[in-house]
């Protein structure tokens, strides 16, 4: 069965190319979606920048599909995804350790997809990354003293995240961040039975900054998340921002340091084009052997 009627495809430009399922978790800023379109959008032209740089030429084909089913989206059915091999879970302002409705149902679909469709494989942006992190069985929850972490961040990579971003001489990339909760520690076979315990040892976290010691997790063919985001720029990490303070999210006393450090980074270039290369290697299974 495919996807529901209200999915949206952008087409490759390129002959060989990967399709790519955009599960949306949250609406953006209007002013936003004005500029430059949904989430799924925005990952389509970050994805597409990457695949024009790789080596031949990779074509992108993004489905895109709203998930947040109180705003009128739809999680998909395991019967659903006979035709995608490639999920990517956005970003989104709700709690990957909550408990509504359509969050359960986007874990369970993981957990079912992970066990019945092993040629899948899965990546995700800030809650995307926690949230297949919790259907793996680690624990999501506040950073300590539920610091925020914002803009323009580096992250130390691992020797597996160096490899992964082809940074064999230099240790660090950089992304915008945008969150208060954190992946405390990575999947493992003692978080769940999706794991097998021989497979442990294929369990990597890629990087780590100084408030997030998981920014992402890789396991080979089969997942590669990212606590950072990789599409934002100036005006989406300050319209972010400004949505959380109106939620209540953000306290303009309590988080002061982390605003002004919007203020001076939010200009600033970032990786974001580095990172979703590494992840359409992945995606493409080039990456393999790593």
């Amino acid at each position: 069965m495919p996807l529901s009627t209200e999915a949206r495809t952008k087409p490759a430009v390129h002959d060989d190319y990967i399709r790519m399922l955009v599960l949306e978790t949250d609406e953006q800023h209007p002013d936003d979606h004005h500029e430059r379109g949904s989430f799924g959008e925005v990952f389509d032209s970050v994805f597409k920048k990457a695949g024009d740089d790789h080596d031949p030429p990779l074509g992108v084909e993004t489905v895109i599909t709203f998930v947040v089913e109180e705003k009128g989206g739809s999680v998909p059915k395991v019967e659903d995804m006979q035709d995608i091999h490639a999920i990517l879970i956005t970003g989104s302002m709700y709690d990957a350790h909550g408990d509504a409705p359509w969050i359960l149902k986007l874990v369970e679909l993981i957990q079912a997809l992970w066990q019945q469709r092993p040629d899948i494989r899965f990546s995700g942006v800030c809650f995307g990354h926690q949230i297949l992190c919790r259907a793996l069985g680690a624990c999501i929850e506040p950073t300590p003293d539920s610091k925020w972490e914002l803009a323009h961040t580096p992250i130390t990579l691992t020797p597996i995240g160096s490899k992964l971003f082809n940074n064999p001489t230099n240790n660090r990339i950089h992304l915008h961040q945008m969150h208060q909760d954190h992946v405390v520690h990575p999947p493992s076979s003692a978080t769940t039975h999706l794991l097998p315990e021989q497979n442990d040892r294929d369990i990597h976290v890629w990087g780590s900054s100084e408030t997030t010691e998981v920014q992402g997790v890789y396991i080979r063919a089969r997942l590669f998340t990212t606590q950072g985001h990789l599409g934002f720029d100036e005006d989406m990490v300050k319209r972010q921002v400004q949505m959380r303070i109106e939620s209540g999210s953000i306290d303009m006393e309590k988080d002061r340091g982390q605003l002004d450090s919007v203020e001076n980074t939010a200009e600033w270039d970032h990786d974001g084009v580095k990172v979703a290369g590494a992840i359409l290697r992945f995606f493409h299974g080039d990456d393999d052997e790593i």
